[in-house]
């Protein structure tokens, strides 16, 4: 959300919220360097002038110096060198007057003590100027009596010792991170070395570390081929067939043949082969999206239609696995929906990877067309197959991420209607790494049927065969269940992003729905930027490879995860080095309640530390679907000092809702409500993510009445912050940083608690 003050661990107030929003971090090292206050008290005021300005680190030698802010006190008198006794070359011979046989002779260098109040004064100048100019040295000096040369190598060497007691700080922690690695390398060395084999109960030390050697090795060899691979494919897609590369001869069929030969070449398959297994793949999927009972039975308690595997296995002629094979899930699951699209747009939309990315970002992390096998014929490309990856994700690092590799078919059925089924390939897979392999799509997808006025009635069936991976028990049941990477999920997520196209297009808004923005060029550009926000949100918070969660504890208990990352040269963000904390945890309130307490701006002020209680008013209110709650408005937030503005985009579906909010500068987003274009806006989100705790069951009475109908279960919200700890993309992170995104998390959820009455949930 900002900025934030790393001075103290005391829970963030008044003073914390204007850091949040101030644009640079003053990081104060005073804490840090309690213990060694006295040691720099006595030398921190002593000058030690190594010469003129160009050999003592000044300007003159246009060396730039590295300095630290820091606050701190010194107190009493320091011996000094004086600037009139000591030879600034120092080789100052005497003048002998002539005399050649008089011998040289240096002379002796003099100390004085600065006064207490002289060191008062360059102290208190040197908080609020560690680098005074000429004309600050020059009334300082008039001001304490001392030489403008006194002054210089004072701030010079108060620098200097500041820098040298961080250094020792930092060394002090790598140490101390270090003898830690040691500890652990000798318990992994000590188990590794009791280890025995539980059949025989022979030792297993020398075979397992022969075999770890060599999967490394073949590991190594496994990325250096790919890479060869990718090279090829590279200079294929860069000189057209029948064109000789430079790398090629005249005379070489390498220049004739298509990506194809290589695919085939790796995996071993002919395109006969692959289209024959996508042709059965798509037979199934159509089986799968039509078909009634006893192939799905509808459950009495929860209204979702469930596999009825058996069958399932008698219908498709589907082999047992066989007894060596790892044990793995089966997760089934089908959707119906009606979605605000027209019907080429969605399938295109599927076959470009970076659109399909950017239809399902709360779902998909990663994802990559590996190769494209046929391209399809026409506009709207029928027939296409691609090899595909992707990296599935939940809005929490405490789920595991699903890698999965698959080819995708796509197929025009009819005038109106078309399917897209992904189906995983055995033989991909065994040339594949295979610790990415640990989900396989059985023939999954929709059927697409085109219906009037733009809108689509799609059909969804995802089919998964996953290995059994140890899930967090707070979301074991939401995940076993296949509601988390089911088809209830890839459905509300489509409709929800196919909706607010739809708002995004929409030239005739009401009133209503456009509040406080008067042209439409403005209310493009403020749901493009808040559009931006919410993927960048979404890619910020999961369990992705991108990140690398460190667990720590909070302060009230809960399980709080932490990542850094740097950002050089991205525009979207702010520049520096970037701190994000997430903590998940289980409340016992139903997620619409929950919801709507979040993002309502005249509650905010209940739970962000950041308002200091005071109210929070609303600018702008866009609307970007038909449910109230899928909103992007802007607030304000005044205090004595300033005002704040907080762009905040909420979003709600059938499964999972979002309240994601940043920190935006007032000038720049003023200019885009007017239209102007907001790709260099930078804003460091943070915000909520809401899921249903999966727990389904039936009513509790038969009644008219709704409310006494209603079984909801708890909430399951991930809370994230992100930080700006440093503006220097070189800093490092500091346990301060640490510390103060700690109490936010913690502080952030006592008041949610507080204010929804679940203190004990």
């Amino acid at each position: 959300m900002g900025v934030v003050d790393m001075s103290n661990n005391n829970p963030p107030t008044s003073r914390t919220k204007d850091f949040f929003a101030s644009p640079a971090l003053s990081l104060s090292l005073a804490g840090i360097f309690r213990d060694a206050g006295a040691a720099a008290a006595a030398s921190a005021s002593m000058d030690v002038e190594e010469g003129d300005e160009g050999s003592g680190g000044g300007g003159g030698g246009g060396r730039r110096e590295d300095t630290v802010e820091i606050s701190s006190e010194n107190s009493g008198p320091a011996r000094s060198r004086s600037d009139d006794e000591f030879d600034p070359d120092g080789d100052n011979e005497e003048d002998g007057g002539g005399d050649g046989d008089k011998s040289k002779k240096k002379k002796r260098k003099k100390y004085h003590r600065h006064t207490a109040e002289q060191i008062r004064e360059m102290e208190a100048l040197f908080k609020e100027s560690p680098h005074p100019d000429e004309k600050q040295r020059q009334q300082l000096s008039k001001q304490l009596g001392l030489a403008p040369r006194q002054v210089k190598f004072w701030f010079q060497n108060r620098r200097t010792q500041l820098k040298a007691i961080q250094e020792r700080h930092e060394n002090s922690l790598l140490k101390t991170e270090m003898e830690k690695l040691r500890d652990e390398n000798k318990v992994m060395r000590e188990t590794i070395q009791k280890s025995c084999c539980p059949n025989c109960g022979s030792a297993t030390t020398s075979r397992d570390t022969a075999l770890t050697t060599q999967e490394q090795q073949l590991r190594i060899e496994n990325a250096r081929l790919k890479a060869e691979v990718e090279k090829l494919r590279a200079a294929l897609g860069k000189y057209s067939p029948g064109t000789a590369s430079p790398s090629c001869s005249a005379g070489n069929d390498q220049e004739n043949r298509s990506s194809l030969d290589f695919y085939t070449g790796i995996f071993g398959l002919e395109k006969s082969r692959i289209m024959e297994l996508v042709n059965q793949a798509m037979e199934e999927l159509k089986k799968m999206a039509t078909a009634g009972e006893p192939l799905w039975i509808r459950s009495v308690e929860t209204g979702r239609e469930i596999l009825n595997y058996d069958e399932y296995m008698k219908e498709f002629k589907v082999e047992a696995p066989s007894e060596g094979r790892p044990k793995r899930s089966i997760e089934a699951s089908r959707e119906t929906g009606v979605v605000f699209v027209d019907l080429p747009r969605l399938v295109q939309s599927f076959l470009d990877v970076n659109q399909w990315k950017e239809m399902f970002p709360s779902m998909i992390s990663k994802a990559a067309t590996v190769d494209v096998i046929c391209s399809g014929e026409g506009a709207n490309r029928n027939g296409a197959v691609q090899l595909m990856f992707a990296e599935l994700q939940m809005l929490t690092p405490m789920v595991p991420t699903r890698e999965v590799y698959f080819v995708r078919y796509c197929k025009q059925l009819s005038a109106e209607q078309w399917a897209l089924v992904d189906v995983s390939i055995e033989k991909v897979e065994d040339n594949i790494d295979a610790s990415l392999v640990k989900c396989r799509k059985r023939p999954s997808g929709c059927i697409v049927e085109d219906k009037s006025n733009g809108h689509c009635k799609v059909i969804w069936v995802e089919h998964l065969e996953c290995q059994k991976s140890t899930v967090h028990p707070m979301y074991r049941t939401i995940v076993n269940s296949g509601l988390a990477f089911g088809a209830r999920h890839w459905m509300a997520t489509l409709q929800l992003q196919c909706e607010r196209l739809v708002f995004f297009m929409a030239t005739n808004v009401p009133t209503k729905d456009s509040n406080g923005v008067a042209t439409l060029a403005g209310r493009k550009s403020i749901l493009r930027l808040a559009q931006r926000m919410t993927q960048s949100f979404c890619h910020a918070i999961g369990a992705s490879s991108f990140h690398s969660w460190t667990k720590v504890p909070g302060k009230t208990g809960e399980d709080i995860r932490v990542a850094s990352r740097k950002n050089l040269n991205d525009p979207g963000e702010p520049q520096g080095v970037i701190l994000c904390a997430v903590s998940s945890v289980l409340l016992p309130v139903s997620p619409h309640v929950l919801f709507d307490f979040l993002r309502d701006e005249a509650r905010r002020n209940e739970w962000d530390i950041m308002s200091s209680g005071s109210p929070v008013q609303s600018i702008a209110n866009l609307a970007k679907g038909q449910d109230r709650g899928n909103a992007v408005n802007i607030q304000t937030m005044k205090s004595k000092d300033n005002s704040m503005w907080v762009l905040q985009d909420s979003c709600t579906n059938a499964y999972e809702s979002m309240v994601v909010y940043a920190a935006v500068d007032i000038t720049g987003m003023q200019a885009v409500m007017t239209g102007c274009d907001s790709s260099n806006i930078a804003a460091l989100p943070s915000g909520f993510s809401i899921l249903p705790d999966g727990l389904e069951s039936r009513p509790l009475v038969i009644s008219s009445r709704h409310e006494e109908k209603s079984s909801e279960g708890g909430s399951l919200l991930t809370i994230a912050f992100q930080i700006l700890t440093n503006t220097s993309p070189t800093a490092k992170l500091t346990v301060e940083s640490v510390e103060s995104v700690n109490t936010l998390i913690s502080c952030t959820l006592r008041n949610i608690r507080t204010s929804l009455q679940c203190e004990d949930g």
